[in-house]
């Protein structure tokens, strides 16, 4: 329900009116964080939030010139261009900006009278969230989170969603990672009804204890209108601290033993299902269900939504039809390579308006050039009119992008033949409006309609889609999967998965490490370690980054050529190649005589001149390591080559490389490199009569010399989740990448029997079961693991390497792993399996496990 703002929050919060919007009576209906994501600004409210690496209030010009008119600023904040520069537009001043956003959102779940459940726990918590809406759907119009917004913003803007008129039940998941943020949550939620998933160490280290991280958690559910707390009894220590804080529970159990509300047993059935026995005396009720799995995880997350279901008295007969239906939930936007030059967005778990503008969020931070296409199936269960919700959805198109819509299924293609009808009356002027401009909101906007999926694969071409940005959004009865794989380009069973959120968690943990006002330069050389530049380099633009680096003139103009408009320094530029850097506007990183006189003979004779400007130069001096660089031995003449061309040589940046910034045995060594650093910069920039930039710390360097942080510094490893400096809290940094492959086929080895060249894999003790994995020497995995070095992990068990790595693939021994069958993921790197150890194993760094992926393995890049 939207809220005339400013007639209400400076009441609600005690808040500060620097000046009334022009509309005295303009009502918040969008909560807005980020002046990259405005969709519509009509009725957009922006929060300016702080942090330690952000200020919301520096993005207001960008806004109000967006059209925003709603602000709520914090106190006595500096405004760019000062009051007068937003005429029109309304200015609120509060103590915390997150503070009333927060209290906006608790005032607006006050409006709603139905039940509210209210999910947290250390694991589960989104997966839960998205069965229970899948289960309950046939008897209610459910409000829920978007994906895993679980935090101090995600939560308020999910409960904003929430419709008193329309919906009648609303499910949210709050997580916490240090003390005294659920309490907060509780008062915006104001649950009603609670579920606790599991009980583990995730955010350990924001809490004194595990006992206070759960009793923290546990505030929740300590409201006066919470009727109820479904959670596991066999959590002895989640049982006793309900029971203390006397929080009223419903309780299931798998021990027999234990009291419980809900007995279940729990016994294998058919490959990958599992049979269920469920004893609920109060009801008098005994019941046998069928589980569609098999693992543990995913039967833990089916007890819980089970038990909300026996609790709500649904038909047994019934609950085992919902059940049969639940699906794995693809809870991450994935990002992939498409046929013919297109680039695909996969976002096909569900389909709701929530959901879909955050996947156009996605689809507007692309910057590869090309048109932006939506492939969109009817949106369900939206409780609005058709002409109400596709009018919302057209709206939400044209801050992507898109300019070529595909709608697919019943609903959304019979708008289409009510508009052509329409048009053929000419009394329906009104109705044309309301029906026909729904879809097409500016005239550039191509559609065409099919009434199910079916009908859009017997035609599709995918060359029709060459050079495309396409996200592909659909709900999962629409089996938008197919189009996927239709459309993607032809991938072997290896790949290699890069998290963008994992990504975004690592950058801003080393922005927290900065200085306000240091620059960041990241390093995306060698494929982003790996990693697959554009996506990390549009990832990086959209985060604000400040430089870009790479290897060689061909990574910065592929970068160029998709779009990314970041400055970009060039490490390895060759002097042919400076006038490529010219046309691509790359910097060249200078570090000898022969490159800097190239470079001034190239740019400084009269062929050179055209209208393009001049490369900046970044000059590499060298303190110690000895690679590349001028000496402080060259200064004299390095300084007489600069005096001349002092007024217009445009000198970017000074920079140095430290040999040793991770080793702590070579500190002394270190502090003698920073202090002739100190003595070459200052030299240099009194020849060339102004200040520079300087930057020597890498990603050891920013966690182990602070001191040292000049006026940028440059980040390379451990963007990628790798603590180069062993400095930092284990649980600081994400792993960004992971690597699976698949079990092509096992075979029984007799003992004595040999597998692969040279018949180094043996059976020595009694026969063994091998599986072949699709991944070898030419996709990036070391000959070195073979023969017991390397190991594998599936179903969560290790499995060690047997014999030589081939080419294309690999044997691992699956003798004490008897769930593995053909097909299944084997995990080669990532969580379980980290980088630094498996390098260890085989006397390598984690660089070289990274960067040695080859780029034949197909990049899967995921985001929430």
């Amino acid at each position: 329900m939207p809220f005339p703002l400013f007639r209400t929050l400076p009441a609600l919060l005690g808040g500060r009116l620097l000046q009334a919007p022009a509309d005295a009576a303009t009502e918040a209906r969008h909560l807005l964080l980020d002046s990259r994501r405005v969709g519509l600004p009509a009725g957009a409210v922006f929060f300016a939030l702080r942090g330690p690496s952000h200020d919301g209030h520096r993005y207001l010009p960008e806004l109000y010139a967006q059209g925003v008119r709603l602000f709520v600023v914090e106190e006595n904040a500096a405004l760019p261009g000062g009051l007068g520069a937003y005429p029109g537009a309304g200015l609120l001043a509060v103590l915390s900006p997150l503070a009333a956003l927060q209290a906006l959102a608790a005032a607006h779940r006050a409006e709603f009278a139905g039940p509210v459940l209210a999910i947290t726990g250390s694991n589960g918590k989104t997966i839960v969230k998205e069965w229970l809406a899948q289960l309950l759907s046939p008897d209610e119009d459910i409000c829920r989170s978007p994906r895993s917004y679980n935090s101090q913003v995600g939560v308020p803007l999910s409960v904003w969603e929430l419709n008193p008129v329309r919906h009648t039940l609303g499910i949210f998941e709050a997580g916490i990672s240090e003390a005294g943020e659920m309490a907060r949550l509780a008062a915006i939620i104001q649950p009603t009804e609670g579920l606790f998933t599991t009980f583990g160490t995730a955010h350990d280290a924001g809490f004194a204890s595990p006992e206070q991280k759960l009793r923290e958690k546990l505030q929740l559910f300590t409201g006066p209108q919470l009727q109820r707390l479904f959670y596991c009894a066999d959590q002895a220590p989640v049982r006793s601290a309900v029971a203390e804080l006397k929080i009223p529970g419903f309780t299931w159990t798998r021990q027999p033993e234990q009291p419980a509300d809900l007995h279940f047993t729990l016994e294998a059935a058919a490959a990958g299902t599992t049979r269920l026995h469920a004893k609920y005396p109060a009801a008098s009720l005994m019941s046998e269900f069928t589980l569609p799995f098999a693992d543990e995880p995913s039967l833990e997350n089916a007890l819980h939504c089970l038990a909300v279901l026996l609790h709500r008295q649904v038909e047994p007969a019934e609950i085992q039809r919902r059940l049969l239906r639940l699906h794995p939930v693809a809870m991450r936007l994935e990002m992939k390579p498409g046929r013919h030059g297109s680039y695909l967005l996969d976002d096909t778990y569900n389909n709701d308006l929530a959901g879909l503008a955050l996947a156009l969020n996605a689809l507007a931070r692309q910057s590869r050039p090309g048109r932006r296409t939506l492939i969109l199936s009817d949106v369900l269960e939206s409780g609005l009119s058709r002409a109400e919700l596709y009018a919302r959805v057209a709206a939400l198109l044209p801050a992507a992008g898109v300019s070529r819509l595909v709608g697919i299924g019943e609903e959304i293609s019979q708008l289409k033949v009510e508009t052509e009808e329409l048009r053929g009356s000419t009394s329906a002027i009104g109705s044309i409006e309301a029906a026909g401009q729904l879809l097409t909101p500016n005239a550039q906007l191509l559609t065409e309609f099919y009434p199910s999926t079916e009908a859009f694969l017997a035609q599709l071409n995918p060359a029709d889609f060459a050079q495309e940005t396409i996200l592909i959004k659909g709900a999962r009865r629409f089996g938008f999967e197919r189009i996927v794989a239709a459309l993607q380009a032809q991938q072997h069973g290896t790949v290699l998965e890069v998290n963008l959120d994992a990504l975004s968690h690592n950058l801003q943990h080393y922005r927290r490490q900065l200085r306000p006002g240091t620059k960041l330069m990241v390093m995306v050389k060698a494929f982003a370690y790996g990693a697959g530049s554009y996506e990390v380099a549009s990832l990086l633009e959209f985060q604000r980054a400040d430089y870009l680096a790479v290897a060689y003139a061909d990574e910065g103009i592929a970068l160029r050529e998709a779009g990314i408009s970041l400055p970009i320094m060039v490490m390895n530029a060759a002097p042919d190649s400076f006038d490529l850097l010219r046309r691509y506007r790359l910097e060249p990183e200078i570090y000898s005589f022969e490159m800097l006189d190239e470079y001034l003979a190239t740019f400084e004779s009269p062929a050179s001149h055209f209208p393009l400007p001049t490369p900046r130069i970044h000059l590499k001096l060298d303190t110690g390591m000895r690679r590349l660089g001028f000496d402080e031995a060259d200064l004299p003449a390095l300084l007489a080559r600069l005096r001349p061309h002092a007024a217009h040589l445009p000198v970017a940046s000074l920079m140095t490389h430290l040999a040793a910034a991770d080793e702590p045995a070579h500190d002394d060594f270190t502090q003698t490199q920073l202090s002739t650093f100190r003595r070459m910069a200052a030299a240099i920039e009194a020849a060339l009569g102004h200040a520079v930039l300087k930057h020597a710390l890498n990603s050891a360097g920013i966690l182990r010399f602070p001191d040292a942080q000049f006026d940028m510094v440059r980040l390379g490893i451990g963007l990628y989740g790798v603590d180069a400096s062993n400095t930092a809290d284990p649980a600081a940094l994400r792993p960004v990448s992971q690597l699976r492959t698949t079990i092509s086929q096992i075979k029984t080895l007799p003992a004595g029997h040999t597998v692969g060249y040279g018949r180094r894999g043996q059976a020595s003790s009694g026969e063994r079961r091998i599986a072949t994995l699709a991944i070898g020497y030419a996709d990036g995995y070391d000959r070195r693991f073979g023969n017991g070095a390397g190991t594998v992990l599936i179903h969560g068990q290790p499995a060690p390497l047997v014999g030589s790595v081939c080419m294309d693939m690999c044997m691992v021994d699956v003798t004490d792993i008897p769930l593995a069958r053909a097909g299944d993921v084997a995990l080669v790197f990532g969580e379980g399996l980290p980088l630094p150890a498996l390098a260890a194993r085989i006397g390598t760094i984690a660089y070289e496990l990274l960067t040695n992926v080859s780029e034949r393995v197909k990049r899967v890049f995921v985001s929430e």
